[in-house]
């Protein structure tokens, strides 16, 4: 399999370059988790004050 096809980039040379690699994804699915849990928990307080009116 190619690796435009894998969606990653050109192979990185050193541990230090694949280190960077992986921490950059994590920092990236971890910011996604945090929006969507931000947005549910906007969510719910939102209909939550919805149904006490």
């Amino acid at each position: 399999m190619a690796p435009e096809e894998k969606g990653t980039c050109e192979p990185c040379k050193t541990f230090g370059q694949k280190c960077s690699h992986v921490v950059k994804k994590q920092r990236a699915k971890f910011y996604i988790v945090r929006r969507c849990i931000a947005m549910l928990v906007c969510w719910h307080d939102h209909n939550h004050d919805r149904k006490d009116s």
